[in-house]
């Protein structure tokens, strides 16, 4: 691809305010949906039963490592691509792009052979409720065996976002999300003639949405992404390409790894107590996905613009794409948190709740609610340590947060023998995440960010 092209990319001329409201606004749309459906399919499993939410909570530390692989390494990409356009290397950008691909098959392969051997095994050592393990079992296998659709997906969206390109992403997320939930209700519930599926038709949904996203993603890059060239030759995997984009991306699959083992432990404590408990926590999870959703929409936008302007030598414009991250992602999280403290039984009310499962609730968005604006911050500057191939930082942050302080304060404080205590362990896991975050920010902005500025 010519030269000029490479020059005239926005996201190494565009003022930066502009520019970050151009990357993320699409991105924060289509983050908004994507969080949208997946209230939407909790919404209609809670009119079948407490027993399909809870499935469907159970099943969420799988959907989480999912998510973690496809995020993983399409981060790894971006982040590679990006860098090789900013220094106007377009081979090493299309072999980014190339051996992402062939990744991305290699993880499907493995996700789709856990649908059909392991699925029954998982939900069996959870629970002995017969609803909850069968509707689990027909919801996970059928995310699993068609997990094409969510990998491909990302790895596209991943393609337009390193070039700028997210007003796509935002068409191709929006679109899979809005068939998910035009499908939701025919599916679960037999509309319009066809069999009634239950929680199995919540998973069809999904994935159906999920498949036809990465077909929009794919027709996306062919047609109007010419800064990511094709060919057989870039899918041939090379161990410094490979080695490249995993420096960046296996943080990231760690991180999310840490979390579903943080929310399958917290599945666990919460069983103890009642399985109300565990399906209030899985509802929870869906809430907060209306802001920390779009929370990582600015994040992942931040990523592709600090990349590009690492490789560009353009420090300014990294501290100020730093400044403009953390001061959205504070606004949006400070919003969550007044909404989770002054409405939360409007929000439950979505769900069909009886009064053990709205007062567990209440109590749960408020406590948690207080880690929101810490939080707001520490994912707001990961964006650099992903950026500028310093993604084991995020990695120890995430261990020391999820599995070092929040699980072992939530089975103390499940000791006392009051679910409601357990949830004060997120604000405290976040004063810790918090603190090791500015901590490894400053180390990395004297490392790499202040001696651009010396290069002046």
């Amino acid at each position: 691809m010519g030269t000029n092209t490479l020059q005239e990319n926005k996201m190494g001329v565009m003022p930066v305010g502009k520019l970050m409201v151009n990357m993320a606004l699409p991105m924060i749309i289509s983050m908004l949906v994507q969080a949208l459906y997946n209230v939407v399919d909790s919404i209609y499993v809670a009119q079948i039963s407490e027993s399909a939410v809870t499935a469907l909570s159970l099943a969420f530390p799988v959907q989480n490592m999912q998510i973690g692989f496809a995020t993983g390494i399409g981060v790894g990409v971006n982040s590679l691509l990006s860098k090789s356009l900013g220094q106007k290397d377009q081979e090493e950008a299309n072999r980014a792009a190339g051996n992402g691909i062939v990744l991305m098959l290699i993880v499907t392969v493995a996700f789709m052979l856990f649908g059909i051997f392991g699925v029954r095994p998982y939900y069996e050592m959870q629970s002995t409720v017969a609803e909850t393990v069968e509707g689990g079992i027909a919801y996970t296998r059928i995310c699993c065996i068609v997990t094409i659709g969510v990998f491909m997906q990302i790895l596209g969206e991943r393609l337009l976002q390193s070039t700028g390109r997210t007003i796509y992403t935002m068409i191709s997320q929006s679109t899979g999300a809005i068939i998910n939930i035009v499908l939701d209700p025919i599916l679960i519930f037999g509309w319009l003639g066809l069999p009634k599926m239950g929680v199995a038709g919540a998973a069809a949904a999904t994935v159906i949405g999920q498949c036809v996203g990465a077909l929009l993603t794919l027709y996306f890059n062919h047609k109007h992404n010419p800064e990511v060239q094709f060919g057989k030759k870039y899918l041939k995997l090379e161990k410094r390409t490979v080695a490249s984009i995993m420096t960046v991306g296996f943080p990231s699959i760690v991180m999310n790894g840490i979390g579903s083992v943080m929310n399958f432990g917290m599945n666990q404590i919460l069983q103890g107590f009642t399985e109300t408990a565990t399906s209030v926590f899985g509802i929870y999870f869906k809430l907060q996905s209306f802001f920390f959703m779009p929370l990582f929409g600015i994040n992942n936008a931040a990523i592709s613009v600090i990349a590009y302007n690492y490789g560009a030598r353009k420090p300014k414009r990294i501290t100020h794409t730093l400044k403009i991250t953390c001061g959205g992602a504070l606004a949006l999280m400070v919003t969550g948190l007044l909404v989770f403290q002054f409405a939360p039984d409007l929000l439950l009310a979505l769900f069909n709740p009886g009064d053990t499962f709205l007062a567990i609730g209440r109590s749960a968005l408020r406590i948690i609610s207080w880690s929101f604006p810490i939080a707001a911050v520490c994912i707001a500057l990961s964006a650099s340590f992903q950026a500028l191939g310093n993604g084991s930082y995020s990695t120890i942050i995430s261990l020391c947060r999820q599995m070092l302080v929040l699980l072992p304060a939530a089975y103390l404080l499940s000791l006392t023998g009051e679910v409601n205590n357990v949830w004060l362990a997120y604000p405290i896991a976040e004063v810790v995440s918090g603190a090791a975050t500015l901590f490894f920010f400053r180390r990395i902005f004297r490392k790499k960010i202040l001696p651009l500025f010396q290069e002046q």
